[in-house]
């Protein structure tokens, strides 16, 4: 963190802005991301805004584009010290240092939240980001198919 409270990335990506999900440009645009990616749960706009309410939801944007979304779940009394960080980048803006710098980000708020212990979740259909959660530590734990489901979702652990 800088004095400032501003989180220092270590992918230096230009021109690219990282805003909290807040108001129906944001619900939107993160709803988009999400379904493109993960077609097999798709969310409709007052779903997005449920999860709004108890998630950190971010959108980011290259020049103004669209390149992708996070999801900070925060520990709760639930699930004691742990957050799950979830990093989404379409694919036409992988490989560009988007998911690293907005996987850091998720990473910092779900610390600064205090947790202590960092899952995620990811569809086994997506091998990018199965790929991406493994090349940084995470740890399959689990895995299982939702009702309907054809394909398994994975729940990792950073290790």
């Amino acid at each position: 963190m800088t004095p400032h409270g501003a989180v220092r990335f270590s992918v230096p990506v230009p021109n690219l802005r990282i805003e909290r999900v807040d108001g129906e440009t944001g619900l939107k645009d993160w709803q988009y991301v999400h379904n493109l990616i993960i077609p097999a749960a798709t969310l409709s706009l007052d779903e997005v805004r449920e999860r709004s309410g108890r998630n950190l939801l971010d959108v980011a944007y290259a020049d103004n584009v669209l390149v992708g979304c996070t999801t900070v779940r925060p520990p709760t009394s639930d699930n004691g010290s742990t957050a799950t960080v979830i990093a989404r980048i379409l694919p036409e803006h992988r490989r560009q240092g988007f998911g690293e710098t907005l996987y850091e980000r998720g990473l910092a708020q779900a610390r600064e939240l205090g947790a202590e212990v960092i899952e995620t979740v990811v569809w086994t259909a997506n091998v990018d980001g199965l790929r991406f959660a493994e090349k940084h530590g995470f740890v399959e734990f689990d895995r299982y198919q939702l009702p309907g489901d054809d394909v398994d979702w994975i729940d990792l652990r950073l290790a």
